[in-house]
């Protein structure tokens, strides 16, 4: 019988990769998510039936638990990069992952790959951080098995990091940023959706791998590597970070005073991160042990950031021809 695997945020940005890379493989895939209804374009990745979108609430014991019957393998995928109502990176990066780990175990289920974050740290600054730490905790107290994955910040097609900062350039020529010479290591998506599928296969030693990409960038400069891509001239401004501590506050007053309407951009647990360089430790495990060549930068970014251009698809054309009139 054809093995079964779980993936909690399967339909998120990095769970969507992992559930492709798992169809590949031949096995069926459980896409547990909180709007089913919302995650049915998962289902081409495999042939009828083989990927299928289920109803979870990772809050829940009974629905976890629901959602892990017949399964081989579980990999949990869910995060939260700010908190929003009961969605709390307590309830949801610590609590969350221990209660797919200790229904997992229960279940007799032998394979776990959870997905972290560098940076994770049980004396971290930030919340984010702490729970990411506290979730690792709570995944090996119970499958000390487990392999776990601490990526940087991933980029790809639908990522929150490039596209985001990319659409902002289009307003204005200041690109305003927090931690301008915070260190990063991108990593892309498709990469650590392959490290997560040797951990659900058992070709990957249990244990923590931190993963990065070839790109060792600060804040500032990933911006200029972005806006040279998008073609756009941009005066990259740092924001101190008191300052935007302030700021913070005032879009969390905005937001409450709002009723949620107004969203905050930035806030107070985020500008404690950026604080934070987000590269792979010395001596840490990484894509070399699995056997992994991880992608640069700019082999990617240029596929998904042409739509920032000023003239989008036909920005290539319009400088090409104004060549041909110059020459």
């Amino acid at each position: 019988m054809t093995k079964l695997v779980t993936i909690f945020g399967g339909s998120g940005f990095v769970g969507r990769y992992i559930a492709r890379r798992m169809a590949k493989e031949g096995w069926r895939v459980r896409v547990a998510v909180r709007n089913h209804n919302e995650a049915t374009f998962v289902r081409p990745y495999g042939a009828v039936g083989q990927v299928e979108p289920v109803f979870c609430n990772i809050r829940d014991d009974a629905s976890v638990a629901s959602v892990m019957g017949g399964a081989d393998a579980v990999v949990n995928c869910v995060g939260v990069l700010a908190e929003t109502g009961r969605n709390t990176f307590s309830a949801v990066q610590s609590e969350g992952a221990e209660r797919v780990a200790r229904l997992a175990a229960a279940a007799g289920i032998g394979r776990m790959v959870h997905i972290s974050a560098i940076g994770a740290d049980a004396d971290a600054a930030s919340e984010y951080a702490k729970t990411k730490a506290a979730g690792e905790a709570g995944v090996l107290a119970h499958m000390p098995n487990a392999v776990i994955l601490r990526p940087s910040v991933v980029f790809g097609a639908e990522d929150e990091f490039f596209n985001r900062f990319a659409g902002m350039s289009r307003f204005g020529p200041i690109l305003p940023v927090v931690g301008a010479d915070t260190m990063f290591q991108p990593v892309y998506v498709d990469d650590v959706a392959a490290a997560a599928v040797q951990g659900v296969l058992g070709q990957a030693d249990a244990g923590v791998y931190e993963l990065g990409g070839p790109d060792v960038a600060s804040f500032r400069d990933l911006m200029q590597t972005m806006l040279g891509i998008v073609r756009r001239r941009r005066l990259i401004l740092n924001i101190p970070f008191f300052a935007a501590k302030i700021m913070a506050w005032g879009f969390k007053a905005a937001s409450v005073g709002s009723l949620g309407i107004i969203k905050a951009p930035i806030t107070k647990d985020q500008v404690a991160n950026l604080a934070v360089d987000n590269v792979v430790a010395d001596g840490a495990r990484g894509f070399e042990a699995l056997g992994i060549r991880p992608t640069s930068l700019a082999v990617v970014l240029p596929d998904y950031l042409w739509r920032f251009r000023p003239s989008g698809q036909y920005d290539a054309i319009i400088e090409s021809a104004k060549n041909l009139r110059n020459s």
